[in-house]
């Protein structure tokens, strides 16, 4: 699409969300992510965080449809963001339209894989105290740049979000899920059983 040629050629410091020190903590500016590799059941795994083994890459979320195709819309938190999917990969974006399944300030059931709304507004995120000033659009973005290379001091509040709520013994995973799919007598990957947990598997704010 044209957004996305367009993106190619404007990428700029302004948009990566990646200071100097982010630069220097990180050898290989957050490009080297085909050394990452996965466990045999398809966990991915990083080095440094053992603990840390979510089974699908950012690539793999964004062409999922997570989010209703709304995750980097504009917002405002403090400053207004446009424009941030510029710093994803361009790989990453293949086949995607960015207006509808990236930057949409419209949620799209249909660009979800599980056909549902599923997630809470940025005000809700931020009363809550989720949000930091480093990744102004939550959870997904500092996974992104986590992927990529960078490592910051949220590093560990963000993995351990994760494991509370995808982790072997998340909320979302054990509680929720797992159990909805033993009650049903379904397969373990039966999209109908509970849709909005299956879209909670792939994203969290």
């Amino acid at each position: 699409s044209k957004d996305k040629d367009k993106g190619k050629k404007n990428q700029s410091a302004h948009s990566t969300g990646w200071s100097e020190d982010d630069k220097r903590n990180n050898s290989d500016g957050g490009k080297n992510t085909s050394e990452i590799k996965r466990y045999e059941k398809g966990q991915l795994v990083f080095k440094d965080y053992l603990e840390f083994t979510p089974n699908m890459t950012p690539k793999e979320v964004l062409q999922a449809g997570s989010f209703g195709g709304t995750y980097f819309r504009p917002i405002y938190s403090k400053q207004h963001y446009k424009d941030v999917w510029q710093e994803l990969l361009n790989d990453w974006l293949d086949g995607i339209n960015i207006s509808k399944q990236v930057a949409s300030s419209t949620y799209r059931e249909n660009v979800n894989t599980y056909k549902v709304k599923c997630g809470g507004s940025q005000e809700m995120w931020e009363s809550s105290g989720w949000i930091v000033p480093q990744d102004p659009y939550g959870w997904f973005q500092w996974y992104f740049r986590f992927y990529q290379g960078r490592r910051t001091e949220d590093d560990a509040r963000q993995i351990s979000r994760w494991a509370k709520c995808a982790g072997v013994k998340g909320r979302c995973r054990s509680h929720n899920l797992i159990t909805k799919v033993v009650r049903s007598g379904c397969a373990y990957d039966n999209p109908s059983v509970s849709p909005v947990e299956g879209t909670k598997r792939v994203k969290l704010k």
